[in-house]
């Protein structure tokens, strides 16, 4: 039986591996595939990948190729999810924000340093012709620390995954004042250098099975509903989800990777560009 640790968001794109995990898909192939929920999210991702904590990681695409670029000892060996991730820009309910124009220079709630949550508040800025070098940060390394922040007046809006944040607008807590879509695929699969070079048929074994999966997910009978229940969403907000919502079995193209380089090189999130041999698995 070979050992191996997997990592990511407790969010809906991921059940796709819980549901293989559960039916003993990877088991019977002699794989033993420990799953860990990491709320705080990318960057808290990046680091146990660099700290040897994972050995693979469903991760935000923007955010690992910034830390590959920074020496993180990984590689992504295919794209998992294919759509945009569709960030909400959230507002504590009972603020005065009511535009996106509102909140220009205002503070964002992030989960932590070089997470999805800051390099999207990047993009957004970017989108806005908004001053980045005037972005204020504030960490809360949870939803529930940005719901903390922003109620107290320490930050003054969020961004986090519309669907999952979703339940707090329903309740009152947030405000979704708009949304901000990736420029590109939003999740990917990396893997450690040396787990890559140790295990590659396991490594292969695995893409094969969440592959079979995740090509077939849409129409596993009553998947909405088993969504909803897991996830505490709305049924109809998990059937616009999953209308949006595309996974992938291939892997990043030079072409995808030079784009989101070069949008990150713009926004001076890194400094200088990895080449495709460094960043992807060939």
């Amino acid at each position: 039986m070979k050992h191996l640790k997997i990592a990511g968001v407790p969010e809906h794109f991921n059940l796709p591996w819980h549901l293989c995990i559960e039916n003993n898909e990877f088991e019977a192939e002699g794989i033993d595939l420990q799953w860990t929920d990491v709320p705080e999210g990318t960057g808290k991702l990046c680091q146990m990948l660099r700290n040897k904590e994972t050995d693979i990681a469903v991760i935000l695409t923007e955010g690992i190729i910034k830390d590959i670029v920074a020496g993180n000892p990984s590689k992504i060996v295919q794209v998992y999810v294919q759509s945009p991730l569709i960030w909400g820009i959230h507002v504590d309910a009972k603020s005065n924000y009511q535009t996106l124009s509102d909140l220009k220079d205002k503070k964002v709630a992030i989960s932590r340093i070089g997470s999805g949550s800051q390099l999207m508040a990047y993009v957004n800025a970017h989108n806005q012709n908004w001053k980045t070098d005037n972005l204020q940060f504030e960490i809360v390394n949870t939803i529930d620390g940005a719901v903390e922040a922003l109620s107290n007046g320490k930050a003054d809006y969020f961004m986090w995954e519309r669907f999952m944040t979703k339940p707090l607008v329903d309740k009152g807590v947030f405000r979704r004042i708009d949304d901000c879509p990736t420029p590109w695929p939003c999740f990917v699969i990396a893997v450690r250098n040396e787990v890559l070079e140790n295990h590659p048929e396991t490594i292969g074994k695995i893409l094969e099975i969440i592959n079979t999966t995740t090509s077939e997910f849409k129409g596993i009978p009553s998947i909405d509903k088993t969504l909803s229940e897991r996830y505490h969403q709305k049924q109809e907000d998990i059937l616009e989800w999953l209308s949006l919502t595309q996974w992938s079995q291939k892997q990043l193209s030079e072409q995808m990777l030079n784009k989101v380089q070069n949008q990150l090189l713009e926004l001076a999130i890194i400094d200088k560009k990895g080449t495709f041999a460094e960043i992807v698995h060939g």
